[in-house]
């Protein structure tokens, strides 16, 4: 082989090199910079519990024993497919307090996780008051009423108008009131909202 064709190999497996190692970098400076916001939302939500106005541990004299997370994973933050809902119907979801809350069919959000298709049913808050027009997303998942809250979890989800896709980053499921206070009222999921799958990412069971 002459020493100029060795010399082109060489120089494309070093940049080839470069290039990988840079990625992963990148990779992974991105991931440490995402598990550091986790842990801020965490600190603000611990502290907000621990004494915040309107706390659901601020009534009944109920002492605050702090919060329990799964460990903050980026492969739980997911891209999801938004599936319009033609001829939107009105929801009616059981509470905790046995009774209803009224909400309007929004949008299915599909995804992929651990090589399994996942379909959500989001809701829009007809309610009146500040929470209006608001989404509402909550599921429950095979980690329900083991690792975590018996009656399925929360996810904030916000509206963007004509999006196509939405971003659900469970890392970011939170427990309703009503695991550390059952004087709170708090709607069940819907039953198109029942997970196969374990999602082993945000709160975990409240245990004081």
């Amino acid at each position: 082989m002459k020493t100029s064709k060795l010399i082109v190999i060489v120089l494309i497996v070093a940049v080839a090199g470069f290039v990988i190692y840079s990625m992963q970098h990148n990779t992974t400076s991105t991931d440490e910079g995402y598990v550091e916001f986790i842990q801020q939302e965490r600190a603000a939500m611990e502290k907000f519990m621990k004494g915040g106005d309107g706390s659901p541990f601020s009534q009944d004299s109920i002492v605050f024993e702090g919060l329990k997370f799964f460990p903050a994973d980026v492969r739980y933050r997911v891209k999801a497919k938004l599936k319009p809902i033609e001829g939107k119907k009105v929801v009616l979801l059981s509470t905790s307090d046995g009774k209803e809350q009224k909400y309007l069919e929004y949008a299915f959000a599909e995804f992929e996780l651990d090589g399994v298709q996942n379909q959500l049913l989001i809701l829009e808050v007809m309610e009146m008051g500040p929470q209006r027009g608001k989404l509402f997303l909550a599921f429950s998942d095979d980690t329900s009423g083991r690792e975590t809250y018996g009656a399925g979890r929360y996810l904030d989800v916000k509206k963007v108008p004509a999006a196509k896709s939405v971003e659900l980053d469970f890392n970011l499921a939170y427990n309703p009131y009503c695991a550390y206070n059952d004087k709170y009222s708090c709607p069940f999921p819907p039953k198109e909202n029942l997970l196969k799958i374990a999602i082993r990412a945000g709160e975990m069971n409240y245990h004081p």
